[in-house]
């Protein structure tokens, strides 16, 4: 059996261990969604990882609610994140962009007072943080009502698709992951919580998996199916979004998927004990094994031992780190020296500046001082 430091091919990557860094939003970047030189260092750093998918990122304004999140849509972003992948690649690693569409969770502050769009019309639960009002420094505001995104606006944002997919190449990017888990764009489209249309995207499985498979398979069509990744929570309720039946569901997802001829599927699932959040299911990931035959990997809080136990087991063939690879810049040789861990600092999380993004020691570092 390959341990998590054996090498593993995704599509036209190659990988020199199993150890995925996971998305992270930090928030790092420009009001105007543009990369800045911190985060150079910041991923440069964590060039360890055998792949590293970059913070979600925004393929158009209508895609983007996050305050301080980058975008891939505009010339300005494309030229701010050639020196970021530069500097992944410079140090050893491999990069793959992550293309985001938030769908209901991007507040009218972020669209000029316009609803955000969703597979219906419905409202997320909570609120988000924007940008301050002129008048006011509060940032937290409950999420507005979406409204259905119209069958004659699906050509335009797989257009957004296909040109994110496009500039991240163009930025020097390995390849690119399609965002489709968490209760944004396409997860509530593809579950029953969230998509009340009677129209060819709603109402039947293969309705539902609709948008998933022509967004995918124009971004293989743009950047290649050996370059494109794509990411599905085939959890519990997020962010306001659940399916009443999701083992057949994200079966017949992963099916789609392995016919289109991805390079590999990346999820987030909770696992029976509670990590990654409470369950309402028995795990899904393994009736999507048995329709995906390429590289997958598996996202809920793990450890080395429990990594690896399941890639023994050949339920996973890599395992995507998130909150532990953000506190620790060298986590694949903390991983395999069994070395202690830094704490995370959540309340740093997405405060802007170096503090508690680019200021985690390394265990040398952390040793020296």
């Amino acid at each position: 059996m390959p341990s998590l430091f054996d090498p593993i091919q995704f599509g036209a990557i190659h990988l020199p261990n199993r150890i995925l860094m996971a998305p992270l939003t930090r928030g790092r970047a420009t009001r105007a969604h543009v990369p800045t030189p911190i985060m150079a260092d910041y991923y440069a750093q964590r060039a360890g990882a055998g792949l590293i998918i970059s913070e979600a990122t925004g393929i158009s304004q209508q895609g983007l609610g996050w305050a301080y999140a980058p975008g891939l849509w505009t010339e300005e972003q494309v030229e701010a994140w050639k020196p970021v992948v530069a500097a992944v690649h410079d140090a050893g690693g491999r990069i793959v962009a992550q293309l985001w569409h938030m769908g209901r969770l991007v507040h009218p502050d972020f669209l000029g007072g316009e609803a955000p769009v969703s597979a219906s019309a419905n409202t997320a639960p909570g609120s988000v943080r924007t940008y301050p009002a002129e008048d006011s420094g509060e940032i937290k505001r409950p999420y507005a009502e979406a409204r259905p995104l119209r069958t004659d606006e699906i050509p335009g944002l797989l257009d957004d698709y296909e040109n994110a997919a496009r500039n991240a190449i163009r930025a020097g990017f390995d390849g690119v992951q399609i965002h489709a888990a968490n209760g944004y764009l396409i997860d509530s489209f593809l579950r029953d919580n969230s998509n009340f249309r009677d129209d060819e995207y709603g109402g039947s499985i293969d309705n539902r998996i609709r948008l998933l498979d022509r967004v995918t398979r124009r971004v293989v069509d743009t950047v290649g199916g050996d370059r494109t990744g794509v990411r599905l929570s085939p959890n519990g309720e997020v962010q306001g979004v659940n399916d009443s039946n999701p083992h057949p569901l994200f079966e017949a997802a992963a099916a789609k998927l392995d016919e289109i001829g991805i390079a590999f599927l990346e999820m987030r699932e909770p696992r029976p004990d509670g990590t990654r959040g409470v369950p309402d299911h028995p795990p899904v990931h393994p009736v999507m094994r048995k329709v995906f035959k390429g590289p997958l990997a598996l996202n809920a809080d793990y450890h080395a031992d429990d990594a690896q136990a399941a890639l023994d087991s050949g339920e996973a063939d890599a395992i995507a780190y998130g909150r532990t690879f953000l506190a620790n810049p060298d986590l694949p040789d903390r991983l395999a020296k069994k070395l202690p861990l830094n704490p995370q600092r959540e309340d740093l999380f997405y405060i802007g500046g170096a503090e508690g993004y680019t200021d985690y020691p390394r265990w040398d570092a952390s040793q020296a001082a």
